[in-house]
């Protein structure tokens, strides 16, 4: 299972050149607000839009509560890039959001 990371730690990693954020919920739900800066990609999309990805870039991947970002972080590291898991999801999350 991936590691996880703090809400409050992506908060500060999520501005870094070298960190990413895939938000991995359905369109429906990224429209009531999404991390600023973050990445949609639908979990169902994740294994056909992983050859998009740069291997050098760590991942934070999101979801509603965790379980569905543990799936893609679980996808991309058995491919060999670098996932991490926000724990609790966009449940879990104090900051800012866009629409």
């Amino acid at each position: 299972m991936a590691s996880k990371v703090a809400p409050n730690e992506v908060k500060e990693r999520r501005d870094q050149a070298e960190t990413e954020i895939i938000d991995v919920r359905t369109q429906d739900e990224v429209e009531e607000g999404m991390i600023p800066n973050a990445h949609h990609i639908p979990l169902d999309q994740v294994e056909e839009k992983i050859d998009q990805l740069d291997k050098d870039t760590e991942y934070i991947t999101v979801c509603g509560s965790g379980k569905r970002a543990d799936k893609a972080a679980d996808l991309l590291n058995d491919r060999g890039y670098q996932a991490k898991t926000m724990e609790g999801g966009m449940q879990a999350w104090d900051g800012k959001v866009t629409k």
